[in-house]
């Protein structure tokens, strides 16, 4: 399998080089040449297969010669060690729960995935890494637990101050050894803008090995396909269409659904579920994509204004806008209804919703048709993340698993920086 820049189609490169790169010299992402079409007995084994071996035998199609198959097997078995259920939560109506990794959100799935992927290739080449990362929220902690103590690898997290929660920050800030947080004066977009600058900076590209863990890199993105595979393999009424809402932010997680459609997989339509944030929705209902300053809202992993995987989302479609409308609903919400229907579903049904997973419910409930659909919406990270929302809303304690409960007993340690680009290049250069 080979891999373009979205910003120049005639480029090739190998998926080792588009992994260690992170993102294209151009500035584009990486997306590969072809989509591969994968065969009926391997969706006829879907419901006997784990995780771990449907990841495998997806992956294979996407990393070549770069990783041989043992090697890929040992990743798959390693990385995809933890649950992922489908869990009913009403009529009609699933919750596929990503949170049960070990930083409690969807992310362990491609970070984890990629760490061990970069970790081999570092391996090979004997030359330090240096991963550039932005996070909304949850990224920087799964990129950090994925890649906590690997040899030849270091960290260095960039996240906007006061705009992630209590619990994140401390998940991104207490890890220590080769992990390093900045805190910006700024929003998320500042924080993805300095970093794919810095990627475009030749003097700091002579100094440092620089790749990203956002979404942005390919070994994060691909994973992300893996789990609607899984989530399909759990669902018991096969007989009806099946419709999957996606609460989305910088829109890999969506990007990975539309991958597993292309690849095969029987999903009927997705649904792109914002908040306040709703530069896709806008695209979806006017054809016209208009990036803008992002806004803070109560589902904050998803605060972003200018989504770096909408270009990957317009290559599957060849930005044919009737051919994206088919498969891709839009739908946005306001905290004060994101609050609401957490009330509401736990009330009625004594499920808890994290503000994120409740966005995804909403849009579900947009466009589900009951009569000949079943649903299917992403919960995506553990409600204990925005304990002071989600109880003051719900009502009751949030139970805080171990994992998080560790990380709110250690002190926090990072780096203040403005949002200018001097100030990231002057840190990383001293």
């Amino acid at each position: 399998m080979k891999y373009f820049s979205t910003n120049n189609k005639e480029l090739r490169y190998s998926f080792k080089e588009a992994v260690i790169k992170g993102l294209a010299p151009d500035k584009g992402l990486f997306f590969p040449v072809d989509i591969p079409k994968l065969s009926d007995r391997f969706f006829q084994d879907l419901p006997n297969k784990s995780l771990a071996e449907i990841g495998f035998e997806v992956a294979r199609h996407f990393v070549d010669e770069d990783i041989d198959e043992k090697l890929l097997k040992n990743i798959c078995e390693e990385v995809f060690s933890f649950p992922i259920p489908l869990v009913k939560v009403e009529e009609g109506v699933y919750g596929l729960e990503l949170f049960h990794g070990p930083t409690c959100a969807f992310k362990d799935v491609g970070a984890r995935f990629m760490s061990r992927c970069l970790s081999a290739f570092a391996k090979e080449s004997k030359k330090e890494l240096t991963i550039l990362v932005a996070t909304s929220g949850d990224t920087g902690s799964a990129v950090a637990n994925g890649f906590l103590g690997v040899e030849g690898v270091n960290v260095i997290i960039l996240y906007p101050k006061g705009k992630v929660s209590h619990i994140q920050e401390q998940q991104l800030t207490t890890m220590g050894q080769n992990i390093t947080a900045l805190e910006v004066e700024g929003t998320f977009d500042d924080c993805q803008a300095l970093v794919k600058e810095a990627f475009a900076d030749d003097e700091l590209d002579t100094k440092y090995k620089l790749t990203s863990a956002n979404s942005i890199n390919i070994a994060r993105l691909l994973p992300q396909s893996f789990y609607y595979f899984y989530a399909w393999a759990q669902l018991q009424e096969k007989n009806k269409e099946v419709i999957v809402s996606v609460p989305s932010g910088n829109y890999g997680n969506l990007t990975g659904g539309l991958l597993a459609k292309q690849m095969g997989l029987p999903i009927h339509k997705f649904v792109a579920a914002a908040n306040r944030n709703k530069i896709v929705p806008d695209y979806l209902d006017s054809g016209k994509y208009e990036p803008k300053p992002s806004v803070q809202t109560i589902s904050n992993a998803m605060d972003v204004g200018t989504p770096s995987n909408f270009s990957r989302m317009m290559e599957i479609y060849k930005e044919k806008y009737s051919d994206v409308i088919k498969d891709l609903k839009g739908a946005w919400y306001s905290d004060e209804e994101t609050k609401a229907v957490m009330k509401e579903v736990y009330e009625r049904e004594s499920y808890v919703l994290d503000p994120h997973g409740a966005v995804g419910y909403l849009g579900l409930n947009k466009y589900l048709n009951r009569g000949k659909q079943v649903g299917i919406f992403l919960e995506t990270a553990h409600p204990a993340k925005f304990k002071d929302i989600v109880e003051d809303v719900i009502e009751i304690e949030v139970r805080i698993p171990n994992y998080l409960q560790e990380c709110l007993k250690k002190e926090k340690k990072c780096v203040v920086i403005g949002k200018e680009y001097h100030a990231l290049k002057n840190y990383l250069l001293r």
